[in-house]
């Protein structure tokens, strides 16, 4: 029997602090490209936390439907080493749950909308759509791009991040399938039809390869549109190349090729912010 300090270090862990506390920081950055944060605080704080309490659930209830294949695929999570049961987990995910249905009920009807639409797509997520080929990776892509137009919708402005979102989708879809890759053992002893799985493990790194070139493409957009200036383009660009070497690497470890492209992604969201805090025309080329 695990003890009360190793059972609140194992709740706190399912819910993956840095994940959590990473999709609200996205959150904030969706509002402030959206330009809304200054004259909505009260908006941007419930919006942000809305979407820690929502990610910590949703890692915690895939903790739970997951723990037997985290059993073989990782052992460590609080559940296989037996820190935490898994009706300890179900609570703890309902409680979290209940948190981010508390923080959105303040904000807009489309951003209550779009939480709604996101909490049912956490829940069904392990359940429903993991083990379909491809399926499974589009729910998180949505999941991870929308956190920026869920910021925008909280201060009235869904679609100033727009390109954001698709940028963050297609980096995301490409990291899942990464990480399928990665995990294909454990799956394939559970029985889950992941894409790794359906189609190959060298094709579906060529499906995130192809995902993360459209992104690479797609990113001077905003630039190009004069939405951003050239400090984004400093920024944005050494975040391009480290997407497309994590895409090289995962052919030899798809784990170092998804972790890399997790840094590369945050550098891109640095770059947002560096093109809304620094207007278009200020810095010298």
């Amino acid at each position: 029997m695990s003890s009360v300090v190793e059972r609140v270090r194992g709740l706190v862990e399912m819910t993956r602090p840095t994940n959590s506390i990473a999709a609200g920081v996205l959150t904030f950055v969706g509002a402030f490209v959206a330009g809304g944060v200054g004259g909505n605080a009260v908006a941007t704080a419930a919006a942000v936390g809305a979407t820690v309490f929502a990610t910590a659930a949703g890692m915690a209830i895939n903790d739970y439907f997951d723990r037997d294949i985290d059993a073989v695929n990782r052992p460590e999570r609080p559940i296989p080493r037996g820190a935490v049961s898994a009706r300890a987990t179900l609570a703890w995910s309902g409680a979290l749950f209940a948190g981010a249905v508390g923080s959105a009920l303040v904000l807009p009807p489309l951003a209550i909308a779009i939480a709604v639409v996101n909490l049912l797509a956490l829940v069904a997520y392990t359940k429903l759509f993991k083990g379909l080929p491809g399926v499974g990776n589009l729910v998180v892509a949505y999941l991870g791009g929308s956190t920026f137009l869920f910021g925008g919708a909280a201060v009235g402005s869904p679609l100033a991040p727009a390109v954001l979102f698709v940028l963050a989708a297609l980096s995301t879809a490409s990291r899942e399938v990464i990480k399928d890759v990665e995990d294909v053992a454990g799956d394939r002893e559970e029985g889950l039809n992941t894409l790794p799985i359906a189609v190959g493990e060298r094709r579906a790194l060529h499906v995130a390869a192809g995902a993360l070139v459209v992104a690479v493409a797609a990113s001077p957009v905003p630039y190009l549109t004069e939405t951003f200036g050239v400090a984004y383009l400093l920024v944005v660009v050494p975040a391009d190349v480290g997407m497309l070497y994590a895409a090289y690497e995962s052919y030899g470890d798809a784990g170092v090729g998804q972790a890399h492209l997790k840094y590369a992604q945050f550098l891109a969201v640095v770059a947002f912010l560096a093109g809304r805090l620094v207007e278009p025309g200020t810095v010298p080329v």
